[in-house]
């Protein structure tokens, strides 16, 4: 913290207007000038870039020499830009490396469940069931019936990592539906699956899809219907598993998996199990499991429940059958991509990894240990935190805890172009230009296009690029010229496009110049081929001892001994039902009797744009909307366009009512990306669902969110709620205080 700052002539001070939320100079908090003060109700005092560049690198200076460099958190969690040079993840840990490293994360919000327990169950990278789940054209020629798990949201579709060049996932799910391939949505919400696709749906209470995965794999085996040749070839611990389900006198229950037992925790009837695991037997089937039924304590269960029941199917291995994860998710299971050249990174100097959820634990309890993955992990005492690139005030959960945890760093440095609420939590901010106020390259994810992102508007005069806040704290730090490489923006921007271009010739393929792509627009990269998609699981049925997967046994691990060896009490070695702390059957539900489910928007991306007229014109009220079931509502004596209070023991907010029978019954629907906008007691006035959810590890494996294992009460609220201010800039003075 600097001890001599100057002062500027101006002492005018202002407040910004209602909706004026764009930062446009450089910002640094009041408080964290004189020592005093709280982030997040400070006012901000607008400084020049020199003098805003001079404060930050003396404080990471300051940082690295008294404390190391693994007191410097480097927080992105990437969604900042569509771009793959101005991809603000690579630019600050690029920056971060070359500085002497920091603290790092490793997974992610969406997936770590998935990403830490599947490499046990059927080896390969985290996501590689992405790649070996069958296709959207190998399913229209050759499924039956597609069952997912947590639904197919259309909604989904539209979003891609890096940005899709155009939108194929609901026209191959329509496709589908179209050849005669049925669909069963097995998720509390309807919408969950578009209405075209005419899909039956299980209205599952939420967070109990393990217990209806063994239930349904129960039917297969107690009836004779399952697959039992590939289980027994295929994979290991088939009886062990086999003794759990039917609940064989030495398993580790004795108690049968069976319909009745299932329909008791899922409140899916027990006929309709029945029914549904016959279908799944006479069907090539997929099993589709959506991200979201893994964001819940004991989320690596339903994946590995998942698998197994995908083995049992008879279509495990099967042209269009099996096991997928995330299909209808961005452009996943339509078509392959290619890896487009990226920004160099260093190696980073710091080894420590923390799983990513767990950074309010990491800020409240340095020196702590926890378990993860087979390892021990220690959280280092972090006095500064760069973030550039992401929102953790809204992807975080329990944010009372967050806002805690936040006020303990010595220090916090910010890139964002809005008044969001972790930019308001900040001490340095630097104002960085959008997508469309900069030049850059994009290639979504399962992407065969390349896009010219040619700079639409120019940014606010006093705007800068992630790269240009970089390359002037790298000169003052010290390495300037080794950061930029010689290279302007634009000149980084062909680089790239050039590497992929040489790497695609490599391959036998062709890219135009960079010249001729950037006047056209736009450059189609040679088809990725799909046929491999499933090829792994296909070659491993048809002969696993000549193509074992990579995991220890090189078969599927229905029973991993790994895992088992870890000891962790709430994450077994094979799909198990471990009841949740909260879930509509918990002794809690008598106080908080509805279950949260907060779900990905309708409306913009996770919290982005919020403030724009898409997203403000599907408020309610001013507010969030959350859906309720209208027999809740009627109970509660609310109508549709109330203002209600949502609360636990945790927090409360506020949101706008909208009664819908897409929602069964003991469930409300509170989408994420709300800003959030807490008053001075903490009620947030905006909607934003994670000042409800729970902010505790999946299990010791993963370590993973748990927003998914939630309860609320719902109620009108009292008198006239103040309005929100999500969208008001803190106050700013023109000068800096004496100290």
């Amino acid at each position: 913290m600097p001890t001599t700052p100057t002062r500027r002539r101006s002492a005018r001070a202002c407040r910004g207007r209602p909706g004026a939320y764009r930062i446009t100079r450089p910002m640094v908090r009041e408080g964290w000038l004189t020592g005093t003060g709280t982030r997040g109700t400070d006012r901000f005092v607008a400084v020049s870039w020199e003098r805003a560049l001079d404060l930050a690198a003396a404080e990471i200076d300051r940082v690295r020499t008294r404390h190391g460099n693994a007191a410097i958190y480097g927080g992105s969690y990437g969604w900042g830009s569509a771009g793959r040079f101005h991809h603000a993840q690579s630019q600050i840990h690029r920056f971060l490396a070359m500085a002497g490293g920091y603290t790092a994360t490793v997974n992610t919000y969406s997936q770590a469940a998935m990403e830490v327990v599947l490499p046990h169950i059927i080896g390969g990278s985290p996501r590689s069931i992405e790649q070996r789940g069958p296709s959207w054209p190998e399913i229209t020629e050759h499924a039956g019936l597609v069952v997912s798990f947590g639904g197919l949201a259309a909604k989904n579709a539209q979003m891609v990592p890096g940005g899709p060049s155009r939108h194929t996932q609901t026209t191959w799910q329509r496709a589908a539906a179209e050849a005669g391939v049925r669909f069963v949505n097995v998720s509390p919400v309807r919408t969950d699956a578009a209405s075209d696709l005419d899909a039956r749906w299980l209205p599952i209470r939420p967070a109990t899809d393990t217990a209806l995965m063994l239930g349904l794999c129960h039917v297969l085996l107690s009836e004779g219907l399952a697959d039992v040749d590939v289980a027994r070839r295929c994979c290991v611990g088939f009886d062990e598993f086999r003794d759990y389900v039917l609940g064989a006198s030495d398993s580790s229950d004795g108690r049968a998996k069976d319909a009745e037992w299932a329909a008791a925790i899922t409140d899916v009837p027990a006929d309709d199990i029945r029914a549904l695991a016959r279908d799944i037997a006479a069907h090539r089937t997929v099993i589709n499991l959506a991200w979201s039924i893994q964001r819940q304590e004991h989320g690596e269960q339903p994946y590995w429940a998942g698998i197994a029941l995908a083995v049992l199917s008879g279509s495990f291995g099967r042209p269009g059958g099996g096991p997928v994860a995330g299909l209808g998710i961005a452009e996943l299971g339509v078509r392959g991509h290619w890896s487009i050249a990226a920004l160099p990174q260093p190696a980073n100097p710091v080894t420590t990894a923390l799983p990513v959820a767990r950074i309010a634990d990491v800020l409240l309890s340095p020196g702590e240990t926890i378990d993860y993955n087979g390892t021990r992990v220690t959280y280092p005492d972090i006095r500064l935190v760069y973030w550039a690139g992401g929102n953790p005030f809204h992807h975080h959960q329990d944010l009372a805890r967050l806002e805690k945890a936040w006020q303990r760093p010595d220090t916090v440095i910010v890139n964002e172009s809005w008044w969001n609420a972790t930019a308001r939590r900040a001490d340095i901010v630097f104002p960085v230009a959008t997508p469309l106020e900069r030049e850059d390259l994009a290639l979504g994810s399962s992407d065969t296009t390349i896009t010219a992102m040619q700079r639409a508007v120019a940014p606010p005069a006093e705007v800068r690029t992630d790269h240009g806040v970089f390359t002037g704290l790298a000169e003052r730090v010290g390495f300037g010229g080794r950061f930029t490489e010689g290279r302007s923006e634009q000149d980084w921007v062909r680089e790239l496009y050039d590497r992929t271009r040489a790497r695609v010739a490599d391959a036998g393929g062709r890219l135009p110049t960079f010249d001729e792509f950037w006047e056209r627009g736009w450059a189609d990269l040679p088809a990725a081929e799909m046929s491999q998609r499933g090829g792994a699981f296909a070659a491993l049925r048809e002969d696993p001892a000549a193509h074992p997967i990579d995991t220890p046994s090189g078969r599927v691990e229905l029973v991993s001994d790994t895992v088992a060896g870890f000891g962790y009490p709430d994450c077994p070695g094979m799909p198990t039902w471990l009841e949740p702390t909260e879930w509509l059957g918990a002794p809690l539900a008598a106080r908080y009797p509805l279950h949260l489910v907060s779900n990905q928007p309708r409306t913009r991306l996770h919290s982005q744009y919020d403030g724009g007229r898409v997203s403000r014109d599907a408020k309610v009220a001013g507010r969030e909307p959350i859906d309720l079931n209208p027999g809740d509502a009627a109970a509660r004596g609310i109508a549709d366009g109330d203002v209600v209070r949502v609360h636990n023991d945790r927090g409360a907010c506020l949101a706008g009512a909208r009664i819908t029978d897409a929602v069964r019954p003991g469930v409300v629907v509170l989408a994420t990306g709300a800003w959030y906008d807490p008053d001075p007691d903490g009620l947030d006035r905006h909607g934003n669902p994670n000042v409800l959810t729970r902010d505790t590890g999946t299990s010791r494996l993963a370590q993973g969110p748990t927003s998914g294992t939630t309860l609320v009460e719902v109620e009108r609220a009292g008198g006239q709620p103040e309005p929100t201010r999500a969208f008001h800039p803190p106050e700013i003075v023109e000068s800096e205080p004496d100290t």
